[in-house]
């Protein structure tokens, strides 16, 4: 049965965050003599000089419209990385304890591990790229904490099986992290449905995909109330700015917008994958659910050389395990798709 104080950090647990100015009133005000800021203002058109909404109130308010979860069900992080490097201060012992990742995937797991001073069980996919669930169960030892699922899987862009992940759900007794940042270009449906089945869950999301927000680095984790409880108590007391908090706000009001963008991108996700698999070159398209596909070649390096002399920039995917030849490729604009697959034409 999974408890949060089986292993949550003993000096979390008795740890006292840090309490900001904008912690520590209450109501409305409009004299602030408390944070010691810059009361004349910015140099800039907007103003700057006051510190940002701590907890993020108003961003937390519109992704609870969309989302359908509560605030106090959700943590925004600088990136998702910052999530992620929270879980393992929060959850990990450096030095004693251990995660287990699920390789290939996406590799700030496996370097946030390593800062942290955490040991990584590794388990690799399956040729199919699913979970080896005997694999994960004989890995698991008293001092396994975190479990890292990356569905959409990032480099493959496969989802990875509901039910298996569901399945260690309801059996591990540390946290499962499902790392839904491709989820939007997915069929597979979201996870976050599942947050009270499960207390052990935390769920991964970004406004750097699908929503086009990459430069301002706004993560989102879903999760019980107690775990983001604690990830409010471990985080920086500012890590979200105001500009991206107020630009994030103005782009979560063009929901169309980004449904239609993502239309487009599956459609010419399925036009890359056509057209690609006409090159003799082209050995392999593994089925994806994400907004870049993985082509397995005769010779990733050499295409991946020639598209750079090209001015055309792919992702060498060859050297991780069981991507050997592969080149992961992001789904572009119908002009660069088409610039792309003309620059292909050439490659001898």
């Amino acid at each position: 049965m999974f408890s949060i104080n089986n292993i949550l950090r003993e000096n979390i647990k008795n740890l006292t965050p840090y309490s900001s100015a904008r912690d520590e009133y209450q109501g409305e005000a409009s004299v602030f003599l408390d944070a010691n800021e810059n009361a004349f203002g910015s140099p800039l058109e907007q103003q700057y000089n006051r510190y940002p909404d701590p907890l993020q109130a108003d961003l937390k308010r519109r992704i609870t419209d969309i989302k359908g979860v509560p605030p106090r069900n959700i943590f925004l992080g600088n990136g998702s990385d910052e999530a992620i490097d929270i879980l393992f201060r929060a959850f990990c012992n450096p030095g004693a304890d251990n995660v287990i990742l699920v390789p290939p995937t996406y590799g700030m797991y496996q370097v946030s591990a390593n800062i942290n001073d955490v040991a990584v069980k590794n388990v690799p996919l399956t040729e199919e790229f699913q979970l080896n669930l005997e694999g994960i169960a004989e890995a698991i030892d008293k001092n396994t904490k975190l479990i890292f699922i990356c569905s959409p899987n990032n480099p493959t862009g496969n989802s990875i099986n509901r039910t298996d992940i569901e399945t260690l759900l309801a059996n591990f007794n540390g946290i499962v992290v499902v790392d839904e940042a491709y989820i939007n270009f997915s069929r597979q449906k979201t996870f976050i449905q599942e947050l009270t089945e499960y207390a052990n869950l935390v769920v991964l999301q970004t406004l750097s995909k699908a929503w086009g927000l990459a430069g301002l680095r706004v993560g989102m984790a879903f999760a019980s109330e107690e775990i983001i409880e604690v990830m409010n108590k471990v985080k920086p007391p500012y890590n979200i700015n105001e500009a991206s908090q107020q630009l994030a706000l103005q782009a979560l009001a063009n929901v169309a917008q980004v449904n239609n963008w993502i239309k487009e991108t599956l459609a010419q996700r399925d036009r890359l994958v056509l057209t690609l698999k006409n090159f003799d070159f082209v050995v392999d398209i593994y089925p994806s659910d994400a907004n870049f596909i993985l082509v397995k070649t005769t010779d990733a390096n050499g295409i991946y050389n020639y598209l750079v002399k090209q001015g055309i920039i792919v992702r060498n995917r060859s050297k991780v395990e069981l991507c050997e030849g592969c080149l992961r490729i992001t789904v572009g604009t119908p002009e660069e798709n088409n610039t792309l697959l003309q620059t292909l034409q050439d490659y001898k």
